[in-house]
């Protein structure tokens, strides 16, 4: 993962933790100046340093095993189970308990009354969004929430949507929070996704972050009171209060 140097200092706690399981390539102005990588590899069984919070890998793997794209849609045909394909791995998506429902549908009211009239549809899961890291390195996630600008031309034969929204939104939980933390986080900066909204119901936080050039370029921590603030669409506020009840 690429952070830049002042992502690093305003996030340092946050940064040190994902480096347990990646490295985090620090740039300045574009260029790779420092690595911050954990001192040894965990292995299954293994306990992170004090105070880090990690989630085991088969609490949300299917299987414990990698998979080919054709071996993952396979699974998935005329399955009513929901599944995400991520660098080859297939994930099984666990039922979301009540404080993640109640910040989606808090989410989805306020983003659906704010496109009313504009550029933007507003998706919620289960969707699935078909991300291309190259030919060969294709991903199947369902984001709690997408905004859409090209709907119609991006439309395929069989009415699934093939291109790359604007906007995501991930709803952390304690299953999913290493995987929406970095290996979203990763994906969505290298296949053309413009800006990802974390939001944390167990901290009461909101992280928006602008990807350009495949890289951070600002991101921002809202908490408490305050109001979330889009990087893109002007005047798209969220008041923390409203989604955390």
């Amino acid at each position: 993962m690429k952070v830049s140097s002042t992502e690093i200092q305003n996030n340092f706690g946050k940064y040190l933790m994902l480096s347990a399981t990646e490295d985090i390539i620090i740039t300045r102005n574009g260029t790779e100046i420092a690595r911050l990588s954990a001192v040894r590899e965990l292995k299954p069984g293994d306990s992170p340093a004090p105070g880090v919070l990690m989630e085991r890998a088969e609490d949300y793997r299917y299987g414990g095993r990698r998979a080919s794209y054709e071996e993952f849609l396979e699974l998935t045909r005329d399955n009513e189970e929901r599944y995400e394909y991520i660098d080859g791995e297939i994930y099984l998506l666990s039922s979301p308990k009540t404080r993640h429902q109640i910040a989606l549908t808090e989410l989805l009211g306020l983003f659906f009354n704010w496109f009313q009239g504009k550029k933007g549809r507003v998706f919620v899961a289960p969707y699935d969004i078909t991300l291309r890291r190259s030919l060969e390195n294709i991903n199947v996630v369902q984001p709690d929430i997408m905004v859409i600008c090209d709907l119609e031309e991006k439309l395929n034969e069989n009415d699934y949507y093939m291109g790359v929204p604007e906007l995501v939104v991930e709803i952390l939980s304690e299953g999913t929070r290493s995987k929406d933390l970095i290996k979203k986080l990763g994906l969505y900066m290298a296949c053309g996704v413009r800006e990802y909204w974390i939001v944390n119901p167990l901290n009461r936080e909101v992280t928006v972050y602008l990807f350009e050039d495949w890289d951070i370029k600002n991101s921002a921590t809202f908490r408490k009171s305050e109001s979330a603030q889009s990087y893109i669409f002007e005047g798209l506020t969220v008041e923390l209060d409203r989604i955390f009840r």
